[in-house]
């Protein structure tokens, strides 16, 4: 297995625990907020919300944590792909973008 590939593997572990962890905290936070009878805007908000506070910040942490993950394999696979991919086409002789338009 190439090292690429481990490093994948680990990322992506990461990720889904992540996601695990921020479903069952989402899902206890909507419960609570429901049960409690609040307004999303309210209990939502650390300011308002200061018995819950660190709940709400740790979820905001997971979901950027995910976020970043996700968008360092979307950029390790592009890059991947990039280099996978045939010259671009000549445009009027030139050797342009692939965005320039037809012949």
């Amino acid at each position: 297995m190439k090292t690429d590939d481990r490093e994948l593997i680990v990322v992506m572990k990461r990720y889904f625990a992540v996601k695990a962890e921020l479903a069952t905290l989402t899902a206890e936070l909507e419960a609570e907020r429901k049960a409690a009878g609040a307004q999303i805007g309210v209990f939502y908000d650390p300011r308002q919300n200061a018995e819950r506070a660190a709940d709400l910040q740790r979820s905001h942490h997971l979901k950027a944590e995910m976020a970043s993950g996700h968008a360092a394999r979307r950029r390790s696979t592009e890059v991947e792909n990039a280099s996978q991919l045939p010259p671009p086409p000549a445009c009027h002789g030139l050797d342009l973008p692939r965005t320039c338009p037809g012949p």
